[in-house]
């Protein structure tokens, strides 16, 4: 099964098998937007739609070529801003009541019409047909044309697209599930971040923001007068860790609001739930700056850990170090591909 995640500024495809109950990392690849075309892969300011699903096929097709990626049957992730994510309750019913119910009730949720979406639901909390049980639901909610998009980016590069699925689902996946305890996860992409709250492996809470990776390194270049190749270099390099003021304090005036969104949500779900998440997940390209998880874990007084989203794939060892390095950035893709290996 190949995961392919389409970003704002990169494409990422994975190829994974499996052979009984092992899998098996088989390929990789990577392009960015800059190598290609002057415009962002995705354009987050029109809602998320692609900018052309004939360059964007192209794209893909030269990473498989590239990474000599035969397999057909592909899952491509949504991002968070092409999509809707919400949580409601519903009063006790029977098991056969549920998925009426939950379609019935979707309208009041989500800012488009239901006729007008894909809806795909969980139930996080509570016991159908218990008559003292309430129904939690985490709702995803994706529009229709953003389907239409991908199905055509899919037919165009030659692939068989075999599901989309919102790309906190495949985070999940492929970082929290097992875990029993409560984690925060926070995903710093390129143009926006999440912030999840998984307990007990199942995903409660979903808040998308503004704050983007890209944010920083225009900072950086401004600051000190850059074109943005330096400024991006001199960001990952040094981050903010970084001896030299004009960076790292432009750095820690950009990261303090996010790390103070993360205090409030944590407060909220303690609020709401009764519990604490006692850990901290970074994931996304701009998880290893310098620094970041370092900070983290001072403010927050938690645990902050960049998890491996490769760690329990079977791949050569003597590519450990670059999966290390890379694997905050392949996360999204390699869950979507672990979910069609699962189903």
């Amino acid at each position: 099964m190949i995961g392919i995640d389409i970003g704002t500024a990169s494409i990422k495809a994975v190829e994974l098998s499996r052979w009984g109950q092992g899998k098996t990392l088989e390929n990789y690849g990577e392009i960015k937007s800059s190598s290609l075309y002057k415009e962002p892969f995705i354009n987050g300011d029109r809602g998320g739609y692609l900018l052309s699903n004939y360059f964007v096929a192209r794209a893909i097709r030269a990473i498989l070529d590239e990474s000599k990626i035969r397999t057909k049957a592909a899952i491509f992730s949504i991002p968070d801003f092409s999509t809707f994510c919400t949580s409601f309750e519903l009063p006790p019913m029977n098991p056969n009541e549920l998925k009426d119910a939950v379609y019935y009730n979707a309208s009041q949720y989500i800012p488009l019409p239901v006729a007008e979406t894909t809806l795909d639901w969980q139930l996080i909390g509570g016991v159908p047909g218990d008559k003292q049980s309430a129904l939690k639901i985490f709702l995803v909610a994706i529009p229709n044309q953003i389907i239409q998009d991908y199905q055509k980016v899919a037919q165009l590069a030659g692939l068989e697209l075999y599901a989309v699925e919102a790309e906190v689902l495949g985070l999940v996946r492929a970082l929290v599930r097992g875990k029993r305890n409560c984690i925060c996860m926070v995903d710093v992409g390129v143009q926006s971040t999440t912030i999840n709250i998984v307990d007990n492996g199942v995903l409660k809470k979903s808040y998308s923001f503004d704050f983007a990776g890209s944010q920083l390194t225009y900072s950086i270049a401004s600051a000190l007068d850059l074109g943005h190749q330096q400024a991006e270099e001199l960001k990952n390099k040094e981050g903010l860790t970084s001896s030299r003021e004009e960076i790292s304090k432009t750095l820690y005036l950009l990261i303090d609001p996010l790390v103070i969104e993360v205090k409030k949500i944590l407060s909220d779900y303690y609020q709401q739930e009764g519990k604490d998440p006692d850990e901290i997940y970074l994931t996304g390209g701009t998880s290893n700056l310098p620094g970041l998880k370092e900070y983290f874990s001072e403010v927050l007084k938690r645990k902050v850990e960049i998890p491996n989203c490769f760690s329990e794939l079977l791949y050569p060892p003597i590519l450990g170090d670059t999966i290390e390095k890379i694997a905050p950035s392949f996360a999204v893709a390699t869950g979507v591909a672990l979910g069609g290996l699962e189903t």
